[in-house]
């Protein structure tokens, strides 16, 4: 996959992808069971989540890709990135523990 951003210039496709698939996951996972919840039918449900995992999409390449310029990725230390990257793998987790405990209460 060569994306490119506004200017031209070539992109690193791999943090779009990660987190359109992490959008993927959670919208069309927990969208539709929250959707039922909340007295949609089930078709219903389906759609928006398909819809706000669109929009997600469109904002996700917007901001990593569209408007992203590589000559910035060098001002940020790759240890502090490493360090943030650390950080979100247990804020994730505790995202999807706290999705699915409603669901299990109801």
């Amino acid at each position: 996959m060569h994306l490119r951003n506004r200017h031209g210039t070539p992109v690193d496709p791999v943090p779009f992808v990660v987190v359109v698939g992490l959008s993927f996951m959670v919208l069309l996972s927990f969208g539709p069971l929250y959707g039922q919840e909340l007295g949609l039918g089930l078709e219903t449900a389906i759609v928006l989540s398909a819809v706000l995992f669109a929009v997600a999409t469109a904002v996700a390449f917007y901001r990593q890709v569209w408007t992203f310029y590589p000559e910035a990725t060098g001002s940020v230390p790759s240890a502090i990135r490493a360090e943030r990257l650390f950080y979100l793998i247990p804020i994730l987790a505790a995202l999807i523990i706290a999705l699915s405990v409603p669901l299990v209460l109801w």
